[in-house]
């Protein structure tokens, strides 16, 4: 199948990050909206995008849209849809649902009807009265947004976030998309040496290697439509041989890492040897008090507590006291901090060239950018 319709889904504010990660991929993009970018394409194509997106959140089939006020419309518009192109005789399948703004709000009365309009569909399709759902997964999401009412199939499983690398936390990590995400949103390279003096469970520079790397970060993870009978097993052979391909083997600049916690960051190499990054990330137990820039125009990059869930106001301001002091006004790095905390640039001292809001999980934030001096040119690419 080669005219399929799939959506990227992605925390608010990263949808142009996503856009433009598609575009690279050579996805034919078909729209964007608030969470979402639809593009168009093959099974080669949605396995992809699975393996190589770094900052979506999963990867939707589409099965269609439609305006949907009654519930006599959302069954019979779902039940005209092609659920047997994807759903086997054995499949097993749920149902999920939202509603925002929409005429259905009751989600467990929509989940309900979506279920008997796809059963109905199959049973008609299939000639069968009953259906022993004991292969593939398929996990139906109708999502309704002002009455008009979005059908899909998940391709992806456990959400893009989950890399394979990481099975231990700090307190308050970072979802491994908008890290990615934050990385994108920079101007940070290869060759430019980057600091995370607070780097938690290391995810920043954990996800900064595999960029410097251009590992595909689903590479070494597992997606639900692997098991479809649809979808030729060549396909992610190929896909998984093609990324493979791909992985950068020249030179990086020194990506390092630090934390106060000993634990924490024995968990962080943890992950740094399952992401296959172990040699490009330099660990180390250290206070931020005695942190230094290693670099002229370096890039400082991390997340600090916010204050909601560890910390205290008082710590908060030491730390951003510290930042400042590694990246003061005159510094020739450049610095990309996100938090909670919107009296960040008061505290910092200035101004950030510029501020982009961002959603960690569910608590907003912002990230601040301090782009810093354009260095001399580089032989180093």
């Amino acid at each position: 199948m080669n005219n399929l319709n799939f959506i990227a889904t992605a925390t608010f504010g990263l949808e142009a990050t996503v856009k433009r990660e598609l575009t690279k991929l050579g996805a034919k993009i078909t729209g964007a909206s608030d969470g979402r970018v639809d593009f168009s394409g093959s099974w080669a194509d949605m396995a992809r995008a699975n393996l190589w997106l770094r900052a979506s959140d999963r990867i939707l089939l589409n099965m269609g849209d439609f305006t949907a006020t009654t519930f006599d419309d959302l069954f019979e518009q779902t039940k005209a849809l092609p659920w047997e192109d994807f759903i086997t005789k054995d499949g097993k399948f749920t149902v999920e649902g939202k509603s925002i703004k929409s005429t259905l709000f009751s989600v467990p009365d929509c989940q309900a009807i979506v279920k008997k309009a796809v059963v109905e569909r199959l049973k008609t399709k299939y000639k069968m009265d009953w259906f022993p759902e004991t292969g593939a997964v398929y996990k139906i999401q109708v999502g309704l947004l002002r009455d008009v009412a979005t059908l899909t199939i998940d391709t992806t499983g456990a959400g893009l976030h989950k890399r394979g690398y990481r099975e231990t936390t700090s307190k308050a990590p970072i979802k491994e998309t908008l890290a990615a995400g934050m990385l994108e949103l920079s101007f940070w390279k290869r060759h430019k040496v980057l600091l995370d003096p607070m780097c938690g469970s290391g995810t920043i520079p954990i996800e900064v290697a595999l960029i410097a790397k251009n590992i595909a970060p689903g590479l070494n993870r597992s997606f639900v439509s692997e098991t479809w009978e649809q979808i030729d097993k060549s396909i992610w052979t190929d896909a998984r041989e093609e990324a493979k391909s791909n992985i950068y083997t020249g030179e990086i600049a020194p990506i390092h890492a630090s934390d106060i916690d000993a634990q924490v960051i024995a968990h962080a190499k943890e992950s740094a040897v399952k992401a296959g990054v172990a040699d490009l990330v330099n660990f180390t137990v250290s206070d931020i008090a005695k942190v230094k820039i290693p670099d002229d125009y370096s890039v400082l990059m991390t997340n600090p507590p916010y204050g909601q869930r560890i910390g205290t106001k008082g710590d908060l301001l030491k730390i951003y006291n510290h930042l400042a002091r590694l990246v003061p006004k005159n510094s020739t790095s450049a610095a990309y901090i996100i938090t909670s905390d919107e009296e960040f640039q008061t505290h910092f001292g200035r101004k950030a060239d510029a501020r982009r809001k961002l959603f960690n999980g569910a608590t907003k934030t912002d990230y601040y950018q301090y782009h810093g001096p354009k260095p001399p040119r580089s032989d180093f690419h």
